[in-house]
Parts: structure tokens; C-alpha cells; sequence
């Protein structure tokens, strides 16, 4: 019952597997003859050519992490040091990420691990009861595909260095 099985299905692969013989089997008058290995499908010049121009796709970015408890008491109390600092006060948004960018290149460059990113805490108006853009954004932007690539992870500040107005931010370091 299994070869009249075995001889209705089609192999799913391209290549046939080669099927050894047993040498204490008995040749079966009505077993059909060994398989052929099957011809694979030649492939259409349009889909190799587009195989071969498509450039494979870029990894995606390390995902972000939290910094160690021990990191941010370190760098609180001052047993590490803040390599370099970024103030942002002032500046529109696009001109602040633009020196966000420009200050994590370079950093990842020189090899620094902590730096600090001052964003200030921004004015309570009447017009806007919400404080800080940058304060807000910045994080946001942290997240983003294009610094992921140069930051390992981020958080507040201890209130020594700025707290709310400012993120510890840990380099990563250029390949």
C-alpha cells in the first residue's frame, strides 16, 4: 500500500533525492522504474535581473535600552564621568536635532560612552499649559531609526545635572 502511495505524490524540492537500493530487496514486477532526477525550471532573465539590481535590505537598528541602575547612580553621584554635554536651550526644533545628530556623530566617533543632553524644562504659558518641546521630542527622537544607530539607550537626569531637562544618553561606539 505505501509504494502506490509513494508513487502519486510529486517531491516538493527541486533537486530529486537519490533513492538508495536495498540490496535484500526483491524487485517488484509492477514497482515503476527509479525517479529521474526532475530539470528545475530555468528562471526568467526579468526576475533574475531584479534579484540581483534589488540591494538587500538594510539591517534594522538596535532596539534601545534602559541604562543600569548602577550606570545612573554612577554617573549621579559623579563616579563617571559626563564626557561631553549639548545644550539645547533656545534653538527651534529642526535646528535641535540637527545638532542632536551632528553632537551623536561625532561623540560615537571620539568614542565616548555618557554624554549629556540639556533641553531645559520649557515655560508654562497660559496659551500652553504643556512645558518643554524639545523636553518632549527629544526623547522621541532618540527613538528614531537614524539615532538608534549611534545610542545605546537613555534616560532622566539625576537633579544635579538637570533632572527633568535633561537626558543621560550612552554613545555607541563607531565600528
Amino acid at each position: 500500500m505505501w509504494e502506490t502511495v509513494a508513487r502519486q505524490i510529486k517531491p516538493l524540492r527541486k533537486r530529486a533525492r537519490v533513492v538508495k537500493a536495498q540490496p535484500d530487496a526483491k524487485p517488484d514486477q509492477d514497482a515503476a522504474p527509479p525517479a529521474v532526477a526532475a530539470k528545475a525550471k530555468p528562471v526568467r532573465p526579468t526576475q533574475a535581473a531584479a534579484k540581483v539590481a534589488a540591494p538587500p535590505p538594510a539591517p534594522a537598528p538596535p532596539p534601545l535600552v534602559a541604562l543600569g541602575r548602577r550606570e545612573r547612580s554612577h554617573l549621579a553621584r559623579g563616579r563617571k564621568d559626563i564626557e561631553a554635554r549639548l545644550d539645547l536651550h533656545g534653538m527651534t526644533q529642526t535646528r535641535a536635532h540637527r545638532a542632536l545628530l551632528n553632537f551623536l556623530e561625532r561623540a560615537s566617533a571620539d568614542g565616548l560612552t555618557f554624554v549629556l543632553v540639556i533641553t531645559g524644562k520649557g515655560r508654562v504659558s497660559e496659551t500652553n499649559p504643556e512645558r518643554g518641546v524639545l523636553r518632549r521630542q527629544v526623547p522621541h527622537w532618540l527613538g528614531l531609526a537614524e539615532f538608534r544607530s549611534l545610542v545605546i539607550g537613555f534616560e532622566q537626569a539625576h537633579i544635579g545635572h538637570g533632572g527633568e531637562g535633561a537626558l543621560y544618553v550612552r554613545v555607541r561606539r563607531a565600528r
